[in-house]
């Protein structure tokens, strides 16, 4: 994918991209994602497709390539993140957009976060969905559900949450709006006030680029 996985910060050049950031947010990216074309269209299109695989298709020709996805994504966030750093942050996955008691219920981003090595991060599911909703990448912008919805659905796991982290980095797959970060930095926010807050991603979305060809 790369010849140097190195971790790129969401700035002036691009935040518009992700309407639910704010100039104060702090997030970093891999890779980029490009929007409306399949997994053949680029190797990170291809590695957050097979990410995105769904548990209830477990058992179907390609499923497989699932776990190589975390495998992978794993190795890129521990080539890319200071030792140093990772050695005193908590990483919070984003939870999936299914509660726990759903088939397709599916903790990837924590089995990321869980593999990233040689040492054995702090890894907290501090933040419990418990309402299952649709798949931001499975319909429209105009029909994600919204941060205020998400404050409605997350919880803070209290069993986790002691000793209070001193430094949170929310991690999720791929960054679209920043809808999910903004809830989540919401609600650990206000639950570990003063803590500082970064957003890991494994990538970002963007668009094609438009050309006269495109067009035709």
């Amino acid at each position: 994918m790369a010849d140097q996985i190195r971790l790129r910060e969401i700035d002036e050049s691009n935040r518009d991209d992700h309407s639910r950031l704010t100039a104060d947010d702090v997030c970093y990216f891999l890779f980029e994602y490009t929007s409306r074309k399949g997994y053949s269209f680029s190797t990170t299109n291809q590695l957050i497709s097979n990410l995105k695989k769904k548990p209830s298709g477990a058992g179907r020709p390609g499923y497989q390539y699932k776990a190589h996805a975390i495998r992978e994504c794993a190795a890129y966030l521990t080539e890319a993140l200071n030792p140093k750093w990772l050695a005193k942050a908590t990483l919070v996955p984003v939870p999936c957009s299914k509660a726990k008691d759903h088939p397709d219920f599916d903790d990837r981003v924590e089995r990321i976060c869980r593999s990233i090595g040689p040492s054995r991060p702090d890894v907290r599911a501090l933040i419990v969905q418990t309402e299952s909703t649709d798949a931001s990448h499975e319909v429209g912008d105009g029909d994600r559900t919204t941060v205020e919805e998400l404050l409605e659905i997350y919880r803070i796991d209290e069993a986790l949450a002691d000793p209070p982290p001193s430094v949170i980095a929310i991690v999720d797959d791929v960054l679209t709006v920043g809808t999910h970060y903004r809830a989540m930095h919401t609600k650990l926010s206000e639950r570990f006030p003063g803590v500082r807050i970064v957003g890991v991603f494994i990538a970002r979305r963007i668009f094609p680029t438009i050309t006269f060809e495109n067009l035709e």
